[in-house]
């Protein structure tokens, strides 16, 4: 059991335990984007207006530009051994990271939600009971799983790339014996609206992995490229998303209102009835599981990033870490329960609404990592407020809140829209001022003063961790 269930948390894993190969980037993040929470994604760009060609390129585009800025944060990850937030310390200051820190939470519990509707339908319907059910019952598979930790992470995302890929195809070829796709193709008007609410559900929905996608390439042995990295994590990630997106547009471009009123059900019935409908309910509760326990293990993470910030922590014991992954299934199922009934109509604005606090902080960290520091940190000052970086870099969370502002005249959601949405024919480009702003700024800033940097990465002695049981602490 010790060799399974994972031992480190927050702290840098050290060469010694590192293992895996980048291609594991590809399979995890296959896995993690073939689901149907994906396929309503896509399908909202045809739901609020959008046409299919069009909608398709549009998710096209967002799925690489966001899934680039994704993957960069993932080749992160085998430099520095960290979990992705706790590098948010070497711009934000070890205090101040608590900033970004708690909207990334919020981020957790929010898909975390989003995921149990869907599954908790699914679930319902192989346990035979009702939709409250089966999102506890699937929430409780979900903490158990992320209780386990990295490796069986990477396992349930090998097993779900394959077999969701296997029954997307299937229900593709039957979802094309039911349609048009020739009339579904032919009927493109180009709105320029539509088209960037199609770029930015699917970058939104890449950008939303940035903060926690290093967590799962932080085991790769330090000598991986970073241009593998790089490249399996964008190809899995956008492929997945992508497939997923695709076969949303087609459905509900096809089913219009019967897709709407039961998105669960209506993808299970294009497979068939019977005990291939019981078939396709697990698939889709395992595409889900992959993806929600990747929310649990990232929102644990980032609650014990931010809470050891003021506490000096380094280490996390086995109870501390189940005591983090309850609360996180608790808000997260709480919420899932009170919203199942507006799933739908809230998603996009929750999706598209959590892109205007991401994209500044991608912006920041990444203009760091690679223009500033150039991938040199000091790993031990990371956990020291006295430090080299300090308790709270006001220069850094300046520029974040620049970067939140700079983006509500452009943004448009059903509880805010912003002046400069209107003249821009209703276009929501919020998420690329978002990114170039704070980009460009928080560049001219920190070049001027770069005394923070190492001249290369201080690398620390991992500390011991005490065993109890069998199972480390």
């Amino acid at each position: 059991m010790a060799a399974v269930v994972e031992k480190h948390s927050i702290d840098v894993v050290p060469d010694s335990e590192r293992h895996g190969r980048a291609f594991n980037q590809f399979t995890l993040w296959v896995g993690a984007n073939l689901h149907i929470t994906a396929v309503v994604t896509g399908a909202l760009a045809v739901v609020f207006g959008g046409d299919v060609v069009w909608s398709l390129i549009g998710l096209v585009l967002g799925n690489l530009l966001g899934g680039a800025v994704m993957a960069l944060h993932s080749a992160q990850g085998p430099k520095l051994g960290l979990p992705q937030m706790i590098q948010s310390r070497a711009q934000f200051g070890v205090k101040g990271a608590v900033v970004p820190l708690l909207l990334v939470i919020l981020m957790y519990v929010g898909f975390f939600a989003s995921g149990s509707v869907l599954a908790g339908q699914a679930t319902a319907q192989l346990t035979h009971t009702n939709d409250v059910t089966g999102i506890i019952v699937f929430a409780l598979v979900t903490a158990v799983l992320a209780a386990v930790g990295y490796r069986v992470i990477h396992v349930l995302g090998r097993v779900a790339s394959v077999v969701c890929a296997l029954a997307f195809v299937y229900l593709g070829i039957r979802l094309l014996d039911r349609v048009d796709l020739g009339d579904l193709l032919g009927d493109a008007h180009f709105s320029f609206p539509m088209f960037l609410l199609a770029v930015s559900l699917s970058a939104s929905w890449q950008l939303a992995f940035g903060p926690y996608v290093a967590d799962y390439s932080r085991y790769l042995p330090r000598t991986t490229s970073a241009k593998a990295t790089f490249w399996w994590t964008l190809s899995g990630s956008a492929l997945g998303s992508q497939w997923s997106m695709t076969f949303g547009v087609l459905v509900a471009a096809s089913a219009g209102e019967a897709f709407l009123d039961n998105q669960v059900g209506y993808v299970v019935s294009l497979g068939g009835a019977g005990l291939i409908a019981s078939v396709f309910y697990f698939v889709i509760a395992l595409g889900k599981l992959t993806v929600n326990v990747l929310n649990t293990y990232g929102g644990f993470m980032a609650m014990v990033t931010g809470v050891s910030g003021f506490r000096g922590q380094r280490v996390l014991s086995q109870h501390g870490r189940a005591v983090y992954i309850a609360v996180i299934m608790v808000a997260g199922t709480a919420v899932a329960i009170a919203g199942k009934d507006s799933f739908l109509s809230s998603f996009k604005d929750f999706l598209l609404f959590l892109l205007t606090f991401f994209t500044p902080w991608s912006a920041i960290n990444l203009v760091d990592y690679y223009l500033i520091s150039r991938e040199r940190y000091d790993i031990p000052a990371l956990a020291d407020p006295n430090g080299r970086y300090g308790a709270w870099r006001w220069d850094a969370l300046g520029v974040y809140a620049v970067g939140l502002v700079a983006q509500f005249p452009f943004l448009a959601t059903s509880f805010y829209t912003g002046p400069l949405v209107g003249p821009l024919g209703g276009a929501d480009i919020s998420w690329i001022v978002g990114l170039i702003v704070p980009a460009v700024l928080y560049w001219l800033i920190a070049r001027r003063d770069t005394s923070h940097v190492p001249e290369a990465t201080i690398l620390e002695e991992p500390q011991a961790q005490p065993v109890v049981s069998g199972v480390a602490q």
